[in-house]
């Protein structure tokens, strides 16, 4: 597979055997058989129209929300800068590039006087990976501002699906298989400017003061149970600090996993997988990753029923 990327020509940037671990929020991980950083959407759909076929591509965003597995991953990992960040403020809300952060988004709508995406400031990512996660936080979602994603489908034509095309569910969306979204258009609603930034201040000092954001942390790591809330069940199931390797359970927030220091992938994995198994046998309820795990797993050993 190497040599045939190395025959891409691409106008963004290509570089290969490339370390991903130093772009993830846990800091860990290994490297990229090839890194692709996009020029723009045109310089996107010609390169992975080149791709011989089967060539694995792999997006990746802000790398909050990720476990980067340690042998790296295989093909051609996409990652979208530059004019994908672009945000365009409108009179009832805006268009956000992809790689536009979650938090850049919401303090740009409070500049402009728009309200209703102050829950942004709360949510660790990008916009490209808040669309395909439905992400959600502080009593809101993507699913209740969002007019339309432009979508890059892999024969390299472009599409824009409405909100009711995308199926949301909880930390969900129904995309095309292989789709890459591009830009998102979120509904705002004239408001007070001042009012705003105080809102948005409340959620980063409610975060701050319940979550380890200073730490080498992905996020919230399991999807809240129908009925429950996973830090509770983690809690109740003598999770909370415990560890494995480099890698704990947050003693501040059940649900968030923590590189200490010197954590391995394999570490954060396998300790999400034992809190899995402990909670599954104290309370019968099956936890569920919201973190992605990605990447191949030492032996290229399938993920198996942990999922």
């Amino acid at each position: 597979m190497s040599s045939a990327l190395h025959q891409l020509a691409p106008r963004g940037r290509l570089s290969f055997d490339a370390p991903l671990g130093p772009r993830a929020w846990f800091r860990t991980g290994g490297n990229a058989e090839a890194l692709f950083v996009p020029k723009d959407a045109q310089d996107l759909a010609e390169t992975l129209a080149a791709l011989p076929e089967g060539t694995p591509v792999t997006m990746l965003g802000a790398c909050s929300n990720v476990i980067i597995r340690d042998d790296g991953i295989d093909g051609l990992v996409v990652r979208l800068a530059g004019g994908f960040a672009d945000i365009t403020v409108e009179p009832d809300g805006l268009i956000a590039g992809a790689a536009a952060l979650d938090m850049i988004v919401a303090e740009q709508a409070a500049a402009a006087g728009l309200a209703g995406l102050e829950f942004l400031a709360g949510i660790p990512g990008s916009i490209g990976g808040a669309v395909v996660m439905n992400a959600g936080a502080y009593g809101s979602d993507i699913k209740a501002v969002l007019d339309w994603a432009e979508i890059l489908l892999p024969g390299g034509t472009t599409a824009r699906l409405a909100n009711s095309d995308l199926a949301f569910s909880y930390r969900h969306a129904s995309l095309p298989p292989g789709a890459i979204v591009l830009r998102a258009r979120l509904r705002a609603q004239p408001g007070n400017a001042d009012a705003i930034r105080a809102h948005i201040t409340e959620i980063k000092a409610a975060r701050e003061a319940s979550q380890p954001v200073k730490a080498r942390t992905g996020g919230s790591t399991f999807r809240n149970p129908d009925g429950h809330k996973a830090w509770q069940l983690i809690d109740e199931a003598g999770c909370r600090g415990l560890t494995k390797g480099g890698a704990q359970v947050s003693e501040k927030h059940c649900n968030f996993l923590l590189n200490l220091g010197t954590a391995t992938s394999s570490d954060l994995e396998a300790l999400g997988d034992e809190v899995r198994d402990r909670v599954l046998a104290h309370s019968g309820v099956a936890l569920h990753w919201e973190i992605k795990r990605i990447g191949k797993r030492p032996g290229n050993r399938p993920v198996g029923e942990h999922s």
